[in-house]
């Protein structure tokens, strides 16, 4: 089986969810067009609240294209944590994922032209350091949007100050996976889980571990 780490953006850094619906649409064609059969773009679109909950999308038996093992959407850009079920299912999920919310955002706005900013980057998770991370990596994104926190990415700059202030941030965005990963069921019907639950055990000790380890990378720094 080959990981994939997937990610597109706006065209020109442009916001491509401007509202909760917008994400809740995102969500739904992450489910709807996982499967080998064509879908309606309208399909199933009846948000009249925002309270749409696995259950919700539970429709049935399907073929699969991919496994969706993480995701997590941000305000111009999308991180998905892919494998493939079947040949070229990556490829046609991607179009499909694509396509369908460009059209119907495109249709929503009133605007005309491209939406993603070009191909679909694709990465390759080949390494096991790099597997070990990369769920955390999707999940941690969110906290570009927490004050103090935008330099997560590089602890040398004391990304992570405050380990519990960050997950409780984490906990309280709805548009990841991080949720279902610690058992408060968010979007579970779009995830496979079983590879990063045998990988990493528990997933809330995982992640609290990590950001542990980065707040005492702060603390050493100071006293250094």
């Amino acid at each position: 089986m080959e990981l994939w780490h997937v990610l597109n953006r706006g065209v020109d850094g442009r916001n491509i969810f401007l509202d909760d619906k917008d994400y809740l649409r995102f969500v739904h064609n992450l489910y709807v067009f996982n499967d080998t059969t064509p879908a309606d773009n309208n399909s199933g679109y009846h948000f009249k609240s925002m309270d749409l909950v696995s259950p919700y999308l539970e429709q049935g038996p399907r073929n699969k294209l991919v496994d969706i093992h993480g995701w997590c959407l941000m305000k111009n850009h999308y991180h998905l944590l892919l494998s493939e079920r079947c040949d070229g299912g990556l490829s046609q999920f991607l179009r499909k994922l694509n396509v369908g919310y460009a059209k119907s955002f495109n249709d929503k706005y009133t605007r005309v032209g491209t939406l993603f900013q070009g191909r679909t980057k694709k990465v390759l998770v080949d390494r096991q350091a790099h597997a070990n991370y990369i769920l955390h990596y999707i999940h941690l994104n969110p906290l570009d949007y927490l004050k103090g926190a935008q330099t997560w990415r590089d602890r040398s700059h004391g990304g992570i100050q405050n380990k519990q202030v960050a997950l409780d941030y984490l906990a309280n965005y709805r548009w990841s996976s991080y949720l279902d990963y610690i058992e408060r069921q968010n979007f579970s019907s779009l995830l496979t889980t079983s590879l990063f639950k045998d990988m990493l055990g528990n997933y809330r000790h995982s992640i609290d571990s990590y950001l542990t380890d980065a707040e005492a990378d702060l603390t050493k720094m100071r006293l250094e």
